[in-house]
């Protein structure tokens, strides 16, 4: 028997014996014909396709506009002069303008790969529970009464604008009130993260911009306005972009207001150590309000003050009135997580476990995270100084007053245009700069040109 090459090539060779009668051969005949005409439609079918034609399904898009912070590294990169500044980036810089990888986390990282044990398994949902409970006791505090009495959930996420918008989607799901008052100015990405969240988004006071500090009486009075149960942001420490805090008599004062008005408390917490040098002081608001026994959430990142921008490492945790109900708020994160990205990466977690869990390594970090910080304050006190000596119009105390990663030093959009065009300075329209972008050798350059924008444009 030959071989079957095909279903065509079986019907043919069925009616094409020699002893068929005509009417077999002429069934033959319109056998093929049909199943040619029938072949060609489908290969017909199949040319018209919308994505197979030459105008793409999307040639109806726009172009979408730069991220206004991002977008200042790409100007950046584009700028031949070989005096460009890049102030802009929310990341950390050496003396010598270049990214920091601690020395701790290499050291971590080396001992990580040498673990033969080690596998790339799923995590669980909630992440690498060392890290969890670890991350709590950092920003909480070890003898926190809400961790002693297992009253917090908390969960891995991806950094800290991850852990934002599970905690955005978990609100936007379960709790009573939908809105969200977010301080003006803020982070940009707050606002989008909380409306794709399903949140609707409000505004109180925070800047004032004559005095280049806090508006605290705008802030009472916008917050004490509110409606009863609606969702507070709140920036655990170095505001960002204005690098303005509250003091902790005004941290009293807001946390009253919001418990007396049962507004939910949700915490950015993306510089802890890396504002002030101490872990300690820079989680005193959050302690504050934890210490009440009432509810709250907090986004917890460890981009800043470990380095780990592109590690993604962060966290979520939801404080509430008892173990459980804390039980049931993280079977019920658990639901957000898994459609969302299923569960988190395991490389940056372990690496802050490791950290955290080792007293050696634990205070070899705090060291590192203290001379950043301390090289912040320094380029702060070098740039008030240079604008002194320069004798610069204006009050630039505020320079030295602000803290953390960013000042907003109060210079206007079209002074900001001047010292990108001809300084080749780069930083967001609204005047804000990264202190950690700096250096000894820049520091002049910068005061030359702010001493200019504030002479020359009005």
């Amino acid at each position: 028997m030959r071989p079957q090459s095909n279903t065509t090539t079986t019907y043919i060779n069925t009616f094409s014996d020699p002893s068929s009668s005509s009417v077999d051969r002429r069934i033959t005949t319109l056998s093929n014909h049909l199943l040619n005409h029938q072949m060609a439609s489908v290969n017909q079918s199949v040319s018209v396709s919308p994505t197979a034609s030459s105008d793409s399904v999307f040639a109806h898009l726009l172009p979408a506009p730069e991220d206004p912070i991002l977008g200042v590294t790409v100007a950046y990169n584009k700028d031949p002069s070989p005096v460009k500044l890049n102030l802009g980036v929310g990341a950390y810089r050496t003396e010598e303008g270049k990214p920091l990888v601690l020395n701790v986390v290499r050291r971590v990282e080396q001992q990580l790969v040498n673990e033969a044990s080690r596998n790339k398994e799923y995590l669980p949902i909630v992440g690498v529970a060392d890290f969890n409970k670890l991350s709590a006791r950092l920003i909480f505090g070890a003898d926190s009464p809400a961790i002693q009495e297992n009253r917090v959930t908390t969960v891995q996420c991806l950094s800290g604008t991850g852990s934002l918008r599970v905690g955005g989607e978990f609100l936007a799901r379960h709790y009573h009130q939908r809105t969200i008052y977010i301080p003006q100015p803020t982070w940009g990405n707050h606002p989008k993260i909380f409306t794709l969240a399903g949140l609707s988004v409000k505004t109180y006071r925070y800047y004032a911009p004559a005095t280049r500090g806090l508006d605290f009486e705008g802030l009472l009075e916008d917050l004490g306005s509110a409606p009863s149960g609606s969702i507070v942001l709140l920036h655990a420490c170095a505001h960002n972009p204005t690098g303005v805090d509250p003091t902790t008599e005004q941290w009293e004062q807001i946390r009253k207001l919001l418990r007396s008005k049962a507004l939910l408390p949700f915490f950015d917490s993306a510089y802890q150590g890396f504002a002030s040098g101490s872990l300690d002081i820079d989680a005193q608001a959050v302690r504050l309000f934890v210490a009440d026994g009432g509810e709250l959430l907090l986004a917890q990142s460890y981009a800043k003050n470990m380095g780990l921008y592109g590690e993604r490492v962060g966290a979520l945790s939801i404080v509430s009135k008892s173990a459980d109900v804390a039980s049931r708020v993280e079977s019920q994160v658990k639901l957000v997580v898994r459609p969302m990205y299923s569960n988190p990466p395991i490389h940056g977690a372990s690496i802050v476990a490791a950290i955290l869990r080792d007293r050696d390594l634990y205070n070899e970090w705090t060291i590192e995270l203290k001379a950043m910080a301390d090289r912040i304050i320094k380029m702060r006190q070098q740039l008030f100084d240079a604008l002194q000596s320069r004798g610069t119009p204006g009050d630039w105390s505020h320079i030295i007053k602000q803290i953390g990663m960013f000042t907003f030093t109060g210079l206007n959009a079209e002074q900001v245009s001047f010292l990108t065009k001809e300084y080749h300075i780069y930083l967001t329209s609204d005047g804000r700069i990264s202190m950690a972008g700096l250096s000894s050798k820049t520091v002049p350059h910068l005061a030359d040109a702010i001493h200019a924008a504030v002479t020359r444009v009005v």
